[in-house]
């Protein structure tokens, strides 16, 4: 459910740019990204750095297309949009908090977040998602330079890379508990 709720406005946001603008698009993405914040403020949880960080990468674009250059081409705001992700990715590895810590920090026993290689394991799954994004920023970027490539091509990327992402962050903590050993008393509850 967690990962539904991560995804829900990045979602959103990929199949409102197929059917409507790229303001209303990016400004709904924006609002679901405010009502996760609003969700785990009401359930007691902390305020995750990516829901905050893509409201308002999600915004300043809207804000931008309504404000500035309306024009701007779809390519163009998948293009922000996956900088966007990229700037908040590095920058809470930057900060010494790496985005995919809170997530981690609610889904697994104290005892799982003392041990020996925790951090260092969210650092890589972060950096996972960061490769996703720039994987994606590049194949929008390839695609607004050539032209003649098939839209098709650069979803296939997209698809591709955030279905790495996801397998990647389900797979490496299993990963590391088998490698490492984990107590099972200390691993997450199977959900």
């Amino acid at each position: 459910m967690a990962i539904f709720l991560i995804l829900a406005p990045y979602g959103a946001y990929t199949f409102l740019m197929l059917v409507t603008t790229a303001t209303i698009s990016v400004l709904a993405a924006s609002a679901i990204c405010l009502a996760t914040v609003a969700l785990d403020v009401a359930r007691g949880r902390s305020v995750k750095i990516l829901a905050v960080g893509s409201a308002i990468v999600f915004a300043a674009i809207g804000l931008y297309l309504a404000l500035v250059d309306p024009a701007l081409g779809s390519l163009g705001v998948k293009l922000s949009v996956d900088v966007g992700i990229v700037v908040i990715s590095l920058g809470s590895m930057l900060l010494r908090r790496p985005f995919t810590l809170q997530y981690a920090l609610e889904s697994v026993p104290a005892e799982t977040a003392a041990m020996p290689g925790f951090l260092r394991a969210n650092y890589i799954i972060t950096a996972a998602w960061t490769a996703a994004a720039l994987l994606m920023a590049a194949a929008n970027l390839v695609l607004l330079y050539v032209p003649g490539l098939p839209l098709w091509s650069s979803l296939a990327v997209a698809f591709a890379a955030r279905n790495s992402a996801i397998y990647f962050t389900k797979w490496y903590p299993e990963y590391r508990q088998i490698k490492y050993g984990t107590p099972a008393r200390a691993l997450p509850d199977a959900r």
